[in-house]
């Protein structure tokens, strides 16, 4: 099976990477370089000692994309490209609705084109919004009360994917909402690092350590959980990576819907704790200010239908993703 991976050198897609390259699936891979670094190849290599295939292309730039897809004769997309800061999105949705949903749209139209018709889509536990309760499953209604165009972008995605479905019965789309992805693969060469000021935790804690940022701001501190700061379910991105493996061995006609995490909540005071234990008891300078705006107090991702349909499962811990962490950010710091 050969596979294009549509940002896939950005943080999961190269992760993803490395998965199927060890599982002997042929891949290449098309991204833009926006948030992610052309180096991420030489490590992809370095661990698997297979270069993928490059394309630098956007998805908005429908000519070069053709040209990719009558040369490359794949047999199935998995779709990461995409832009996801969520405050950006606030200040900017336009830009997110024209690169998100009109590059899928683009890409959509290429398969199309060039016959193939299975799709693995990177979306997200932002399109359920605010349901009410903590624990999410997939049967539960989406795109209501989500507080933000990036999660927006994603909730039309998989609509469009849907009504993509119903049209053509030969169509098969797998769609993965993930939830918080954290570690690094375990060589330490590839991890998080964005090009951009970083929007997710676990970024500007490895930022903060380094000095690189002066402190971590903890959104509030009285939620109604056991410290006050908000909980979130982290999922190592090896075992998000695997997930992604084990969604394209049982492709099937029609939308099948997953979600991708452990089935449990972490504080932001518990990561920080974890993150100081891990690099030897050096302390994070953070401090807490005010709750963000659509912030929610704890969310957690049900995973009993991934574990039985997919036959996946979590294996690794919040204290794997650190020692992982701390491992990648000796190689990151050194690169600097």
């Amino acid at each position: 099976m050969k596979i294009l991976l549509t940002g896939g050198t950005g943080y999961i897609g190269s992760h993803t990477a490395v998965e199927l390259i060890e599982r002997g699936y042929e891949i290449e891979i098309l991204d833009n370089l926006f948030n992610s670094k052309i180096t991420v190849l030489d490590d992809i290599e370095k661990i698997t000692g297979v270069k993928p295939k490059f394309h630098k292309v956007d998805l908005l730039d429908v000519l070069a994309m053709e040209k990719v897809f009558e040369e490359g004769k794949f047999d199935l997309v998995i779709h990461f490209a995409g832009l996801k800061a969520v405050g950006e999105s606030v200040e900017k949705p336009l830009k997110y609705y024209e690169n998100n949903v009109g590059g899928t749209i683009n890409l959509l139209k290429c398969m199309k084109k060039y016959g193939v018709n299975k799709i693995v889509f990177s979306s997200s536990a932002t399109v359920y919004g605010d349901q009410g309760v903590a624990e999410l499953t997939e049967d539960m209604q989406t795109g209501v009360g989500i507080t933000n165009p990036y999660g927006e972008t994603k909730h039309v995605i998989e609509e469009i994917l849907k009504d993509v479905a119903e049209a053509d019965q030969k169509f098969e789309a797998t769609i993965l909402r993930y939830f918080n992805p954290v570690g690094a693969h375990k060589s330490g060469l590839i991890g998080e690092d964005p090009n951009d000021i970083p929007n997710n935790l676990m970024p500007i804690i490895m930022k903060v350590s380094t000095g690189e940022i002066k402190e971590l701001s903890v959104y509030g501190d009285d939620y109604d959980t056991p410290d006050g700061t908000g909980m979130r379910d982290y999922i190592h991105v090896v075992d998000l990576a695997r997930g992604h493996v084990a969604a394209i061995e049982k492709m099937k006609p029609g939308v099948s819907i997953y979600n991708l995490g452990t089935g449990k909540a972490t504080s932001v005071l518990e990561m920080v704790a974890a993150f100081e234990k891990a690099s030897g008891g050096k302390k994070l300078t953070y401090k807490i200010v005010g709750r963000r705006a659509g912030d929610l107090p704890k969310i957690f991702a049900n995973p009993t239908k991934a574990k039985k349909e997919l036959e996946w499962e979590t294996e690794l811990t919040i204290e794997d993703a650190m020692d992982d962490t701390i491992n990648y950010l000796k190689h990151y710091t050194e690169k600097k």
